[in-house]
């Protein structure tokens, strides 16, 4: 009789015991669903840019709004927690989660990409955008991303010259002038012109205008307009020389961490569609800029056409021919990937 009173005891102590096991796994995947991940974003541009304010700082919300506040994007601006020429290491090692940076600032990390700055390939932001994302998208630049998780790829308007006092309107003009440039492609073409292309970081311009180091630089209006460069520069050349490639990627550990729901909503805000939203701030803001530098009373050198001026064309080409020389000396197809970015451009242009 004893051992039948136990029977249900028992079936009742199990069934508690079960019911509170259930109970803490619930639990348990309710805590992990709340759960929040930080995702801590670098880039070297100021926190008024509209590089951040108008694509980043709106990207970090979408993202954190469509993941119900499961993610969170601290973002970084103006170098703080990683060099210019290092954010893209850093991401890849996952010193940061998120990282911005252009190609051009690592020579000869990413080789194919850098073909699409070559003149000629592209006349605004959009058309760069668009070029660069459908050569990745379509295998042709995307094995220099292997490291990383590449969310999407920008790129800025033409580069033009911009000069304290010194107007450039032949390549003669440049010889004897030390002028910043933005990646060896841009330099390449300043030497074959005559002049002395100076490395450095965007964040460097200002003081080296400043203290005389510099008698120029090569710059897209935008990236003039939000390092403050017009405050110093009074004469400029609009002459559509080069572009630059700029990559926005993640570490790849980090977001093969993510369950499938939250890498869904990275993969909704990256791709083409990020990269055309790009396009649009970065030409309208080369034409706020140049508005603003014209209205300052600036004066204004025009060569929109310089691979067919006849005192332009010879140091574009020649600029052309050596980097696509230098990266075939790698072992790298650079024609082919020369014709698929003209193909390219072709389809992109607007």
């Amino acid at each position: 009789m004893r051992k039948l009173k136990l029977l249900p005891i028992s079936l009742a102590l199990a069934a508690i015991i079960g019911f509170t096991g259930c109970s803490q796994s619930n639990d348990a995947t309710s805590e992990g669903a709340d759960e929040t991940t930080t995702l801590r974003f670098a880039h070297f541009w100021p926190a008024t840019a509209a590089t951040h304010t108008e694509i980043f700082e709106p990207w970090a919300r979408k993202v954190e709004e469509e993941s119900g506040g499961r993610l969170k994007v601290e973002i970084y601006p103006s170098a703080t927690l990683s060099k210019p020429d290092a954010t893209y290491d850093a991401t890849a090692k996952g010193i940061v989660d998120i990282g911005s940076q252009l190609q051009g600032y690592t020579n000869g990390r990413f080789p194919l990409t850098q073909v699409t700055e070559l003149p000629g390939l592209s006349n605004s932001a959009t058309q760069m955008n668009c070029m660069l994302q459908t050569l990745y998208d379509d295998g042709v630049i995307s094995s220099e991303y292997e490291d990383t998780h590449l969310l999407f790829m920008m790129g800025t308007g033409p580069g033009g010259m911009h000069t304290i006092d010194r107007a450039i309107r032949t390549p003669d003009d440049l010889k004897g002038l030390r002028m910043r440039r933005p990646s060896a492609i841009a330099g390449d073409i300043i030497e074959a012109a005559g002049g002395t292309p100076v490395g450095l970081p965007a964040t460097d311009i200002y003081t080296s205008l400043q203290r005389g180091v510099l008698d120029g630089l090569s710059l897209p209006w935008d990236a003039v307009g939000s390092f403050r460069l017009i405050e110093l520069t009074n004469t400029h050349t609009n002459i559509p020389f080069y572009s630059s490639a700029i990559m926005v990627t993640m570490n790849k550990d980090k977001y093969e961490s993510l369950p499938t729901d939250l890498k869904k909503v990275i993969d909704d805000n990256s791709g083409k569609m990020m990269g055309a939203i790009a396009g649009k701030v970065f030409d309208a803001e080369d034409d706020k800029f140049m508005a603003e530098a014209q209205a300052k009373g600036d004066t204004m050198i025009d060569i929109p056409d310089p691979l067919n001026d006849p005192q332009w064309r010879g140091p574009l080409e020649a600029g052309t021919q050596k980097y696509l020389k230098d990266i075939e000396a790698l072992g790298l197809d650079a024609q082919t990937v020369y014709q698929k970015a003209q193909e390219a451009s072709a389809a992109c242009k607007s």
